[in-house]
């Protein structure tokens, strides 16, 4: 029976603190003995930059990789791609090349399952995928949301807000996690 958990961490507005929440309850759910694969999901490669690499464009091997691998049907060994990080987290890096990936997903044959497909081939090897997304609504952002909701939103409920009130539900089992509400009063 498949475990793993697959969080995608998004808002549409950008310096709200996905990639800080993302490395942090990552890290969090490593240290209380989670295997842990975090997925940088924005071209700028701001996850991959934040766990040490200096300079994502200079890897051989990224999201975009494996991702184009899936759209060409070709077929890599699911830890292409992977590196293994001191904080006892994985990461499957970003960077530039991200960005020329979600153009060709316009043009390929079932683009919508080109990222779940891949998180079907590591499922089996964490407890938690979290995925740090870019601000834009994109496609890979899309994909991302899908694949860590499987349902289909209640009648009459939005998928944003059913997306948050699910997230806030996963995070809140989680040790250690205390969760914040705000809500924004509008002037009269």
């Amino acid at each position: 029976m498949d475990h793993c958990k697959v969080i995608a961490i998004t808002n549409q507005k950008g310096g709200v603190g996905k990639t800080t929440t993302t490395v942090n309850l990552g890290v969090r759910l490593a240290k209380t003995g989670h295997r842990v694969l975090l997925i940088d999901a924005d071209p700028q490669g701001s996850l991959t930059i934040s766990l040490g690499i200096k300079d994502p464009d200079s890897l051989n091997e990224s999201l975009a990789t494996v991702m184009t691998a899936s759209i060409e049907d070709v077929e890599l060994p699911p830890e292409a791609g992977i590196i293994h990080n001191n904080e006892g987290i994985d990461l499957m890096p970003s960077n530039i090349e991200l960005s020329g990936v979600e153009t060709g997903l316009f043009n390929a044959m079932s683009r919508e399952f080109v990222l779940r497909n891949y998180i079907s081939t590591v499922k089996k090897n964490y407890d938690y995928i979290l995925i740090d997304c870019m601000v834009d609504t994109n496609a890979v952002t899309m994909e991302a949301d899908e694949d860590s909701l499987n349902k289909k939103p209640k009648k009459g409920r939005s998928r944003s807000k059913r997306r948050q009130k699910l997230q806030r539900r996963q995070l809140a089992k989680l040790p250690g996690v205390l969760l914040r509400q705000q809500r924004l009063l509008s002037k009269r």
